[in-house]
């Protein structure tokens, strides 16, 4: 590793040991990255120095920003860490707060000042951010005042956090008076390019959240994979989308992938369906990110929002179901583009153009990562067999001071938690979480393929499906509907349904149980959370 700049070491002291990192690639000519880099520079500051300024770059409901503006924003805002709150580079800074131009401001200056940015999501509650707040040891942290009450309580019960300083604020102490008569310039610390820059906590789909520790290579080096490759998007775009900026599909689709190629990006705070539809519509919006279930929500009132300008979709966070990919196509004309990425990769590794999209598979590797599918002893399976994922690139796994990394970790490949086929042309085909594949009389189930398989019937908006234990066959099929208006839930329909996905796709696959809920346990950033159907 390189000369750290970090005054505070500890999150390179809590790098797992180099015999349990995945393998790294930087085969690529774009991912030669020279030993002195810091990302802010690369994707802000570049752009005023090649004297496009003035080009558009943030836009939100309170501020309307250039890259010249970003960057005279986010320096001032870097004095004020530095001079008021005594941040030294290697402090990990929490930062709490809706989509917003500031809360990216706040970013790029805690990379300026070479600190580490540890975003929350703004939904979580004092118990879930004290774990954050101890895990990472933040002393620091940089609040939306709308958000403060749950991270005051927080501090309360872990006070290594000192200095929490709120923003969207009028308060003498607030960031805007810190920083409103600081320099609009700053020099950035001279951070190697694998000093941390970022700790990404896992959405908690599973349990206790984990951190995992990103580069500045790490990211300059997913701008430099995906999105040519795949997403090719352009100067002239503007992005827009709901995931929060503390989710990485977030950070990358709505911050990093438009400032990497100079374009500008729309920041909603609150970006349900209805209100993300009418954004593009505003905005003039071309290219979307979202998950699937916000895509399904949507494509039943696009009659209504003039999307003309919008060009390229973008779907990840979840599978894509091929009833949603084709509902879309058929309200939009749009071909999705699925994708496939983890917290502990940064961002997308499998994904595929709008031309070369196939209905049901998640896509092919991305220039610059590796793919297969293993088993159980870590040997790589033919096409067409199902089984672990396992990806290389260069990015990859390394959590914070964490056991778990063994598990990840598995000669050289990241094991993402994901059941894939390969087919024979290289294409990747979702199964389901390793963890969620439903053993029923001796066969195994896929719940995301019964889940595809219900949502193509009008009567369901959304599913879930799991394994219910069954003395007799070990689990059965049980499926969680929320029904779309008009429909009344009860044995009946219940009975439709079954006979439906038994034409649909295998019979034995069919839900031998169903239950009808007013609608489904998901994280902030959209997964169903299926650990919580199987509670009682």
């Amino acid at each position: 590793m390189h000369r750290s700049a970090h005054i505070d070491t500890f999150a390179r002291d809590r790098l797992p040991p180099a015999e349990q990192w995945p393998e790294l690639l930087f085969e690529l000519p774009a991912l030669q990255f020279p030993e002195r880099l810091n990302c802010a520079g690369e994707l802000l500051d570049a752009w005023v120095d090649k004297g496009m300024g003035d080009r558009s770059c943030l836009i939100g409901a309170r501020h309307r920003w250039t890259y010249a503006q970003l960057q005279g924003e986010a320096n001032r805002i870097a004095h004020a860490l530095v001079q008021d709150m005594g941040v030294h580079p290697g402090n990990r800074v929490l930062l709490r707060g809706g989509n917003s131009p500031m809360l990216a401001a706040c970013w790029f200056a805690l990379q300026k000042v070479g600190a580490i940015a540890v975003a929350t999501m703004p939904l979580l509650r004092a118990k879930e951010l004290g774990q954050i707040i101890d895990k990472a040891q933040v002393s620091h942290a940089l609040c939306d005042a709308a958000l403060s009450e749950e991270l005051v309580r927080a501090q309360a019960e872990h006070p290594v956090l000192q200095r929490i300083v709120h923003y969207h604020s009028e308060a003498v102490d607030g960031l805007e008076a810190l920083s409103a008569n600081k320099p609009a310039r700053f020099q950035n610390v001279d951070t190697a390019s694998d000093d941390v820059c970022l700790i990404a906590f896992t959405s908690g789909t599973t349990g206790q959240p984990k951190g995992t520790m990103h580069f500045h290579r790490d990211v300059m080096a997913i701008c430099h994979c995906w999105p040519p490759h795949c997403l090719r998007a352009a100067a002239g775009d503007v992005f827009i989308g709901s995931p929060p900026l503390a989710f990485t599909f977030g950070l990358g689709g709505l911050v990093l992938f438009p400032m990497s190629v100079g374009a500008s990006s729309v920041l909603l705070e609150k970006a349900t369906p209805d209100v993300l539809l009418a954004a593009i519509a505003q905005h003039r919006a071309t290219v979307c990110f979202t998950a699937p279930t916000s895509y399904r929500a949507m494509a039943g009132q696009v009659a209504q929002h003039d999307l003309s300008s919008l060009r390229k979709c973008v779907s990840a966070g979840e599978a894509l179901p091929a009833a949603t990919r084709a509902l879309w196509k058929e309200t939009t004309g749009i071909e999705l583009i699925d994708g496939i990425g983890a917290t502990e990769m940064l961002h997308i590794f499998i994904s595929h153009d709008e031309s070369g999209a196939r209905p049901g598979a998640t896509g092919r590797v991305v220039p610059g990562y590796q793919a297969c599918v293993l088993d159980e002893e870590g040997q790589v399976l033919p096409p067409g067999s199902v089984g672990r994922l396992a990806v290389k690139g260069p990015t990859g796994c390394r959590y914070l001071d964490d056991e778990r990394q063994r598990s990840y970790v598995l000669k050289g490949w990241n094991l993402t938690g994901d059941a894939y086929l390969q087919d024979a042309d290289g294409y990747f085909v979702y199964q389901a979480r390793t963890d969620d594949m439903i053993i029923s009389g001796g066969y195994n189930i896929a719940g995301p393929e019964v889940e595809s398989a219900l949502l193509a019937h009008p009567a369901v908006a959304e599913c879930g499906v799991i394994g219910q234990p069954d003395e007799e066959r070990g689990q059965i099929v049980k499926a969680f509907v929320v029904l779309r208006s008009g429909h009344e839930a009860g044995p009946e329909l219940a009975r439709q349904l079954q006979d439906y996905v038994k034409a649909t796709i295998a019979p034995y696959k069919y839900p031998r149980a169903i239950e009808f809920l007013p609608s489904l346990p998901r994280t902030e950033t959209g997964k169903l959370q299926r650990f919580k159907l199987r509670q009682p």
